[in-house]
């Protein structure tokens, strides 16, 4: 099954991750770039989860996940190799409007995290449908190096343009001309 690329704005939207190893650690890694509002339920956590928890004031309940723990949620990953609590937890949450990541298990999963370039208001996105999270990975790579090193400064420039120009043909001709020259010149 394919699935369909949406960017989701996480702005007011609680986050929970349960597990606090390797897979909680690129989870987390990945989501305090566009938000802070992430709790971790997990009886152990690596340095690595506790140092992103600590950097980025997120919440953190050392002990094991419990039935109900997902309430109040909007996301819940399960970040953790253990296929029993994924299939509960999926199970718990049918009906409820919470979206369901179960890491590396897509019949447990409502979305999966793709692959990723963030700089400043620039994400692009790449995903095999959970194909091959590693192809999608190494050509992310391959398109991330062939980005020019400021787009962002670029991407500010058009913001500030586009605030102060009327919406319009003229507007979007002439956008559409500075972006052709920027990556004429990149």
């Amino acid at each position: 099954m394919a699935y369909f690329p949406m960017f989701y704005n996480l702005e007011n939207r609680k986050i929970l991750v349960i597990g606090g190893g390797k897979i909680a650690t690129q989870k987390l890694e990945k989501l305090v770039q566009f938000t802070k509002e992430i709790t971790v339920i997990a009886k152990e956590v690596s340095k690595e989860v506790y140092d992103l928890i600590k950097i980025h004031c997120l919440t953190l309940y050392k002990r094991a996940y419990r039935v109900d723990d997902i309430e109040g949620f909007d996301i819940v990953i399960v970040a953790t190799d253990n296929i029993a609590m994924q299939e509960s937890i999926f199970k718990e949450s049918r009906g409820k409007n919470i979206l369901i990541n179960a890491v590396d298990n897509i019949n447990y999963c409502d979305f999966i995290f793709p692959s990723f370039i963030k700089r400043g208001d620039l994400t692009v996105a790449f995903s095999t449908s959970g194909v091959s999270p590693a192809f999608a990975k190494q050509y992310r790579k391959k398109i991330e190096e062939s980005l020019p090193k400021d787009v962002d400064i670029f991407l500010q420039k058009l913001k500030k343009i586009r605030a102060n120009m009327p919406k319009g043909k003229d507007r979007m001709e002439y956008l559409e001309k500075l972006v052709e020259d920027y990556f004429r010149e990149n």
